[in-house]
């Protein structure tokens, strides 16, 4: 029971700051489901499937504002899917911490452009829609999507920043996107993939689907409220984290029993 409790806050929290800073929900879910005795692979699907939820709570929420455009919902849809069913493919067979390491660098990096970059995403501006520029956004994409599959935590910051700075979107209609498509479709598709090859810890994903369910919709409902301004903060402290995390490793994290 004290598990379960404890499983539920961390992933209410992790998915609630998720939801409202645009990624980042595996800083505390996936550590917590290796800390309680779950190996990595094992607690990597478990997470990917729990974050569905986290998807459909903040698309809940979402729907609700009418803000979503088909223009980007088609090109998320078709050139991430493909990349984060590629990505869950390969962390089958491959180590990933020297991957991690290099997505921690990344993950950093990104946090800190957004901080010296005080105007980034506070106004909507499109751009980049032309046959050509749509190509490359889409190329990118399908390159995150196949770190989502692969790795843990953080790509879905790499999504947020990057429908900013190609795309020319504000922080909260690029949030949106990125809870809605990765948050319910991506990593819907990594669950699938991985739950075909690796077990799942069935006794507790009800807590985690709840827990991620409700944490999703009420970050969504913060990054509604509090505008561009707070969600870029809130952005910058959850890369700096995750990246760091990343960069320090889980052994060193999580004692092993």
């Amino acid at each position: 029971m004290l598990d379960q409790i404890l499983l539920f806050i961390i992933s209410f929290l992790a998915n609630a700051f998720s939801a409202f800073a645009g990624g980042g929900a595996g800083l505390l879910q996936l550590p917590a489901l290796i800390f309680l005795g779950l190996g990595f692979k094992v607690a990597l699907a478990t997470h990917k499937i729990a974050t569905v939820a986290l998807g459909i709570g903040a698309t809940l929420r979402h729907l609700r504002e009418r803000s979503l455009q088909r223009y980007f919902i088609l090109i998320m849809l078709l050139a991430g899917v493909p990349g984060v069913i590629i990505g869950a493919h390969i962390i089958l067979f491959i180590p990933n911490r020297a991957a991690e390491i290099a997505l921690g660098l990344m993950t950093i990096g990104l946090g800190l452009y957004s901080v010296m970059q005080p105007n980034l995403g506070q106004s909507f501006s499109p751009k980049n829609q032309s046959l050509q520029r749509t190509i490359i956004g889409a190329g990118v994409l399908f390159i995150i999507g196949i770190l989502n599959g692969s790795l843990t935590s953080g790509t879905g910051l790499f999504v947020t920043l990057w429908l900013v700075y190609w795309f020319g979107l504000d922080y909260k209609r690029a949030v949106a996107y990125t809870m809605v498509l990765v948050g319910l479709f991506w990593n819907a598709s990594g669950a699938i993939t991985l739950g075909m090859h690796v077990s799942i810890q069935w006794e507790w994903l009800a807590t985690l689907l709840l827990g991620s369910l409700l944490g999703g919709y009420v970050g969504a409902h913060w990054s509604i409220m509090k505008g561009n301004k707070w969600i870029k903060r809130a952005y910058e402290i959850i890369t700096i984290l995750v990246g760091s995390m990343l960069i320090i490793g889980r052994d060193r994290l999580i004692p092993g029993p």
